[in-house]
């Protein structure tokens, strides 16, 4: 069964929070694919991905690529699972795809100063949960780590 991860971003954007939670992904194994609302945050996504350390970048693609079923990571705003990605990060308010059962766990990055993405965010919650599905919230705590809350 699919398990949902609610990660509440209060301490770190977007940008600080994917690279570390990608390389988690490819240390168990899994192919991830990442999917955005608008193309404008997939191409500033895109170019930091390839620059966000000076000792390492991540391998990654975007579905609008050659040979997008090839990428360990795939930046997307589509349904499709093209790269057979394990893992699904859904981020700045992307739709939640009509068939979960593809993912082993899918993650929503939730921005806690975004009031509207917060509601969304509470009425998903209740609504996988009621759905049967293993629903779980992450935060940070002071140091940056993150600590499962419910």
């Amino acid at each position: 069964m699919t398990e949902i991860h609610f990660y509440h971003l209060q301490r770190q954007s977007l940008e600080d929070v994917v690279p570390t939670l990608l390389l988690r992904s490819q240390e168990r194994g899994w192919r991830a694919l990442v999917k955005l609302a608008s193309a404008e945050r997939l191409a500033a996504l895109d170019d930091h991905l390839w620059s966000f350390s000076d000792e390492s970048f991540l391998a990654h693609g975007t579905d609008s690529e050659p040979d997008p079923g090839d990428q360990p990571v795939l930046l997307t705003l589509g349904d499709d699972n093209r790269n057979g990605a394990a893992m699904l990060f859904l981020a700045e308010g992307a739709a939640w795809p009509a068939d979960l059962a593809v993912y082993e766990r899918v993650a929503l990055l939730l921005d806690g100063r975004d009031e509207a993405a917060v509601a969304a965010a509470r009425e998903d919650w209740r609504r996988l949960r009621s759905g049967g599905l293993p629903v779980t919230y992450w935060a940070q705590d002071d140091e940056g780590r993150w600590r499962k809350r419910a």
